[in-house]
């Protein structure tokens, strides 16, 4: 029987649990955070914030625009953490309540999942 290879690099495994923020582009990770309850922000929080500095040393082996796909999807993860910052720090609540609607908010960015 076979099994699929991890999505994550090896020392980062125990983070699979997470796999759904590992998203390609800011639209993706904005809506991820202001759909999901506060409480999967926070553990998700909880779990990554610590293990930052290793994942940036990870990555910083690799050429941004050259990563192997398991360096790759760590590294959208490390973006989602990004995108949940604020709302674990600052707001304590998905998206600022007095703020601008989300969806007023337009990025321009590049697909990475390619």
């Amino acid at each position: 029987m076979s099994h699929p290879p991890p999505v994550l690099p090896a020392p980062f495994q125990d983070l699979e649990a997470y796999g759904d923020w590992a998203l390609a582009t800011e639209s993706e990770r904005t809506a991820k955070r202001v759909s999901s309850p506060m409480s999967a922000i926070r553990a998700f929080y909880d779990a990554l914030r610590p293990r930052l500095e290793a994942c940036a040393t990870y990555l910083d082996q690799f050429p941004v625009d050259d990563m192997p796909p398991d360096a790759q999807r760590l590294l959208w993860l490390t973006l989602s953490l990004m995108e949940v910052a604020n709302a674990v720090e600052l707001y304590k609540q998905p998206q600022l309540s007095n703020g601008f609607e989300i969806a007023r908010f337009i990025p321009l960015e590049k697909d990475t999942s390619t």
